[in-house]
């Protein structure tokens, strides 16, 4: 049974990494907070410590690595964005291997940094890339390898999923800390991407705003269309009518490829082979970390020629601003 600390116990992810903990045998002894909503600790462990102070929760830790069996071995992070990477130096410095959320940094130079610091330490640093362990994700990997080494596929990847108002007011809306829709939604289909049909060999953005983003993204073996955004206006009519807010589409060479169920649910999965010495680490997020900050501060393209469909689609004002 390995000793697990917390930090963002109160953020949307959190309860399933609660549940990851729990569900691979293992105990909490520690979590931290600024806010103190964390009632759904009650449903995994009632006995953890929890601090909202950060002083007190370091105190703490480093209490725990001179007493015997209570050691921390491995610090998981689920804080706002632009926080994780002083959170997963926190982890190393306390001899604490660092199981991060998505995206592990917003910068490609931050992964080098962590690079040096992870060798001094001796500890790991590892990330949460859930679409990797997807069934219908591993089933097309496993065809794309099995395939022709040279043919390049046609993809349309969409991704909606709608986001209210709150999400402007949040860390979320702020691009300095979050990265933007890019980072926020689309940070795993890059991954995902990138994993199974290589290196990117170009990267167009058409479209980069405060509630969606769109461009191409060329791989070694793959000419990827995608649309991200977090507008329910940009929902299609048929998904709107039955009521669904999220909408889900890889298509390749025409084909759908389904993997919306079990989307949530891996987790659990993806904390196992971390415990079994088979996670995903810095290097292994390095590429899509690299699209998101090309994303970002990639200077426009009109929208002309190829480009993905829903780029059309009207364009709405922020909220805030109208």
């Amino acid at each position: 049974m390995k000793n697990f600390a917390l930090i963002g116990t109160a953020g949307f992810v959190a309860p399933r990494h609660l549940k990851a903990i729990k569900e691979t045998g293992n105990q909490l002894v520690a979590a931290l907070d600024k806010f103190d909503s964390v009632g759904i600790m009650d449903s995994y462990f009632p006995e953890s410590d929890f601090f909202t102070e950060f002083e007190r929760f370091e105190r703490y830790i480093s209490k725990l690595k001179y007493e015997n069996n209570h050691k921390v071995d491995y610090v998981s992070i689920c804080t706002p964005n632009h926080l994780h990477d002083s959170n997963i130096r926190f982890a190393l410095n306390q001899d604490a291997h660092a199981i991060c959320e998505k995206p592990l940094v917003l910068n490609p130079w931050n992964i080098d940094n962590l690079s040096k610091i992870e060798q001094e330490s001796g500890k790991k640093v590892y990330t949460i890339l859930q679409l990797r362990h997807h069934p219908s994700i591993l089933a097309l990997k496993e065809k794309i390898d099995q395939g022709p080494a040279d043919k390049i596929y046609d993809i349309d990847l969409t991704y909606l999923t709608s986001r209210g108002n709150w999400y402007y007011t949040s860390w979320k809306g702020d691009e300095s800390k979050s990265g933007g829709v890019a980072s926020n939604i689309g940070v795993h289909f890059y991954d995902m991407l990138s994993w199974i049909f290589g290196d990117v060999t170009s990267n167009t953005v058409h479209l980069h705003s405060h509630d969606r983003a769109a461009g191409i993204l060329e791989f070694k073996q793959a000419r990827v269309r995608w649309f991200l955004s977090i507008n329910a206006d940009t929902l299609p009519e048929h998904i709107k009518a039955n009521g669904q807010t999220t909408y889900r589409s890889i298509k390749m060479d025409g084909e759908e490829i389904e993997f919306s169920n079990g989307f949530k649910d891996l987790h659990t999965e993806s904390y196992q082979h971390i415990l079994d010495g088979k996670g995903y680490g810095l290097q292994d997020a390095k590429t899509s970390i690299q699209i998101i900050h090309d994303i970002r501060t990639a200077e426009l393209q009109p929208i002309r020629g190829d480009y993905h469909p829903f780029c059309k689609l009207s364009q709405s004002a922020h909220p805030f601003e109208v």
